[in-house]
């Protein structure tokens, strides 16, 4: 086990440029985050900021143009199980059942059938679809198939979370339903999740600390920490004190980002 005092992530002064038609992109430009163990952060900021584009960094499925991305002080050189991704339109396998989906990484590591099976079985709990284990994706309500998503990244031992808009999809009352379940699944694992948001009350709603990214090139601009009780109340004072500040700076953003 890694030494307490090292972040299990560790976001160091990243930049990262595209060429698109001859033409220099900057996404991010010296952005640097560490995310503690069992952390639950999100990415706040208008679209275009490099929110996703420094999620895909720490997934290992971008390189940075400068800077590095460490995970346990080590950095990170690519995909690794240890750092799951959910992405918003699922990417969930359509030929395989919602068994087969939750156990494919194990499989795919060469674990033995029974062990596969006991840890599909395991999440397929978890995440409350045992009436649908043996379903295919499009068989799912949009829900469900975000929850096997969510299950096929702890099957695959996963101890980082990334999420990218995973709820964005999804209409209003799924999306605060899974929302407190995302929030029991985190407190019951000991997850670290690292959540990209446009959306500022469940942004409040769901972190440990809101990270405000300023217009592109991102750059990590402030970070708030929300010291609200859980299950926090979207009606009350303080969340609407917390709301009104961060829709103030979003705004900023918007009218920096249009002059």
């Amino acid at each position: 086990m890694p030494e307490p005092t090292i972040p299990i992530l560790d976001i160091r002064n990243v930049s990262k440029s595209f060429t698109v038609q001859g033409k220099r992109i900057d996404a991010l430009k010296g952005a640097t985050l560490t995310v503690k163990r069992g952390e639950f952060v999100c990415l706040l900021g208008a679209s275009g900021c490099g929110k996703s584009t420094l999620l895909r960094l720490v997934a290992g499925f971008e390189t940075a143009t400068e800077g590095e991305a460490l995970m346990w002080d080590k950095p990170v050189s690519g995909p690794d199980p240890s750092r799951g991704m959910v992405f918003q339109d699922y990417g969930l396998f359509p030929w395989l059942t919602v068994r087969d989906n939750i156990g494919f990484g194990p499989k795919s590591r060469g674990r033995p059938a029974a062990e596969v099976r006991e840890t599909a079985e395991r999440y397929i709990e978890l995440v409350g679809l045992q009436r649908f284990a043996d379903a295919h994706p499009h068989q799912l309500s949009g829900g469900m198939k975000q929850r096997v998503a969510i299950a096929r990244v702890l099957a695959n031992d996963a101890e980082v979370v990334l999420m990218d808009e995973p709820f964005g999809a999804l209409d209003a009352m799924t999306r605060e339903r899974l929302q407190d379940e995302l929030l029991d699944l985190w407190s019951r694992t000991g997850l670290t999740v690292l959540f990209v948001t446009h959306a500022i009350e469940e942004a409040i709603f769901l972190a440990d600390r809101v990270v405000m990214m300023s217009p592109g090139p991102g750059r990590i601009e402030t970070v708030h920490e929300i010291d609200l009780p859980r299950r926090r109340d979207v009606a009350s004072p303080a969340f609407n004190d917390l709301r009104r500040m961060l829709a103030g700076q979003l705004h900023s953003h918007h009218s920096r980002k249009a002059a």
